[in-house]
């Protein structure tokens, strides 16, 4: 077995240029979420014309995802705990209840900014074993992202290029976001979350589980950068993996993991389902949007399921 390269010196200049640690203060648990103020949520709401909602979620089913390529991260095993069952003797209410079972970040979900951590640090310098196996995260759980509304923007990258999906081994770099954001005739500014669309789901929803998560394009080493200089709160795009897979240098795996959630505390998401918003959005002709996307608030959890829905 090879012995694992250390993070390269590409990896931490580029941690340096992005790092946010102390921004909000050394308590600070959410780093990235401060910059959703509430004239930002004004700003947004504002951005509500027609009312048209689309809902950005996979649905949340036994054979979803998740290919076992990591252990643990189960796809939902949906039981019934009781049908129909009349609680308070013959002829009475019948309830009918149901429990679940699955890996927090199995579907359309929300990395915490303990999802990684790279040389024995979490987000604002904090260390990685705050994270235990009875107390979970200590600090920046994703119960902490209590509330998440505000101005999505789409960055249609696929649309932005002509196609309907990128190839496999495309990473999406600073140039492709300039190039989508221009096709959608928007800037993207502070509190901003950004929704990147590569088209990679399209192989999910033909049934193609594991075309869809691998090779799968994604972002590159170089869009925190991009990220950082524009304030974004936080950023979701159409891939298992959110970033180029396998990577675009060889052997540093999961870099824009570190750099977005260790360095800069900013929240990402994978698995949304773009291909509707990215519809709606072209025929309505702006890309910008009232986004809601609260993750459920598991204490001290690394990850959670959303149900985001744009509203335009």
């Amino acid at each position: 077995m090879s012995v694992p390269a250390p993070l390269p010196a590409e990896f931490h200049d580029i941690a340096k240029r992005v790092n946010n640690w102390g921004r909000w203060g050394a308590d600070d648990e959410i780093g990235t979420l401060n910059l959703i103020t509430d004239e930002v949520v004004r700003e947004a709401a504002r951005t509500v014309r027609s009312g048209l909602r689309v809902p950005l979620a996979l649905d949340l089913v036994q054979d979803g995802v998740q290919t076992g390529m990591i252990p643990g991260r189960v796809n939902p095993l949906h039981v019934m705990v009781q049908i129909n069952q009349e609680l308070f003797g013959p002829g009475t209410i019948a309830t009918s209840d149901d429990a679940v079972t699955l890996g927090l970040q199995a579907a359309t979900h929300w990395d915490a900014l303990t999802h990684v951590s790279h040389s024995g640090r979490i987000y604002n310098g904090r260390p990685a074993g705050s994270i235990t196996p009875h107390g979970r995260s200590e600090f920046s759980g994703i119960h902490t992202a209590r509330h998440l509304v505000s101005r999505g923007v789409l960055l249609d990258v696929a649309a932005a290029k002509g196609v309907d999906r990128l190839p496999g081994d495309h990473a999406v770099t600073p140039e492709d976001l300039d190039e989508a954001a221009e096709f959608g005739g928007v800037t993207v500014g502070a509190g901003d979350i950004v929704l990147v669309r590569t088209g990679q789901v399209q192989a999910y929803l033909a049934g193609d589980k594991h075309g869809y998560a691998f090779p799968s394009p994604g972002l590159s080493i170089r869009t925190p950068e991009w990220f950082h200089a524009r304030d974004v709160a936080a950023v979701a795009n159409d891939t298992l993996t959110f970033e180029i897979f396998p990577p675009e240098v060889e052997n540093l795996w999961l870099p824009v993991h570190g750099l977005d959630l260790v360095e800069m505390g900013m929240l990402q998401g994978q698995n949304w389902n773009l291909e509707n918003l990215s519809t709606a959005c072209a025929q309505e002709r702006r890309y910008a949007f009232l986004l809601s996307a609260t993750p459920e608030p598991f204490v001290g959890g690394t990850g959670s399921p959303v149900a985001p829905v744009a509203i335009l």
